[in-house]
């Protein structure tokens, strides 16, 4: 085990809010370590869009060149590895990691993103991010008017097929057994020819992702292109929360139109705090925290 200098600000995760956090910093010479261990929601996304300039590129391949460019900022550092623990001090807060070392910061940035709960279908997961897919502004463009599902109930139900309704007219929600919706939400989406199915699912049938048809357990089965879900989710890391960050009733980190969250010195960005799930958000509300970290940064040296 080793302690490492203090830097000014800890970011853990380097995906895309992370990278541009730590670009913001480092254009500010600031200090950084980032803690990431290379493994984003979206790895097996094949391809990433409503971004401007990289729109159909391969998230792989966005975040290489962010790494790439962040990179040259010498103030930047990298650690492949997990944080385990954080903890207050009189000077900031201390870092324990996976591989048993000890970082110091005077700021911290939680870009730790969310862990999506997947079903425990057979096929689901294989097919999560490519044919089974969370948001119509990051998908829903390239699987318009095909015969598509939704895997959701109640309430989200309700309002995500009122969503989808705008891509496909083609429209099948499936809730996985009993409806929750009220009878006043299921005539209206069945005024829309929305059709609604309450079998359970036993298995999603695709060939390398790419979904074919649903199987219930039944036996019997329904042909679709692409299956949007509404899944539960929980956050990638404890950390925040053991600091004292409060969360929304969502369950994302509740952070200020800065990014900065209900604790001093501690900000948040990129899916962990937001719903709005698309790497040009990510990117957006990571430069602002890492801008705004910096900004206290400055406040605190000026003041000193």
């Amino acid at each position: 085990m080793e302690t490492s200098k203090t830097y000014d600000v800890i970011i853990i995760g380097g995906s895309y809010a992370g990278l541009s956090a730590a670009m913001a910093l480092g254009r500010a010479i600031r200090t950084v370590l980032v803690i990431d261990n290379g493994k984003p929601c979206n790895e097996q996304t094949p391809h990433s869009h409503n971004f401007l300039t990289q729109d159909g590129k391969a998230p792989k391949e966005i975040a290489s060149i962010a790494k790439q460019q962040v990179s040259q900022y010498k103030t930047i550092n990298f650690v492949d590895d997990t944080a385990l623990e954080a903890v207050k001090t009189s000077s900031g807060f201390q870092i324990s990691t996976a591989k048993g070392d000890i970082f110091e910061a005077k700021k911290i940035i939680f870009a730790s993103g969310i862990k999506d709960e997947l079903p425990n279908i057979e096929g689901f997961a294989e097919c999560w991010g490519i044919s089974v897919i969370h948001c119509p502004y990051c998908h829903g463009y390239e699987v318009r008017n095909q015969t598509t599902g939704i895997f959701a109930n109640g309430d989200n139900a309700y309002e995500f097929a009122k969503l989808i309704w705008n891509w496909s007219k083609d429209l099948t929600l499936f809730t996985n057994g009993k409806s929750t919706l009220s009878p006043i939400q299921t005539k209206a989406l069945q005024s829309r020819q929305i059709n609604i199915v309450e079998k359970e699912i036993a298995k999603v049938s695709h060939q390398n992702g790419q979904l074919q048809h649903l199987v219930f357990s039944d036996g019997t089965t329904q042909r679709l292109d692409a299956l949007y879900a509404k899944l539960v989710f929980k956050q990638n890391t404890d950390l925040p929360i053991h600091l004292g960050c409060q969360l929304s009733e969502s369950g994302y980190i509740n952070v200020d139109d800065m990014q900065k969250t209900t604790v001093d010195g501690v900000f948040a960005c990129g899916d962990n705090t937001n719903m709005m799930r698309s790497v040009a958000n990510a990117v957006y509300s990571g430069n602002m925290a890492g801008a705004m970290a910096s900004k206290e940064l400055i406040a605190e040296d000026f003041s000193g």
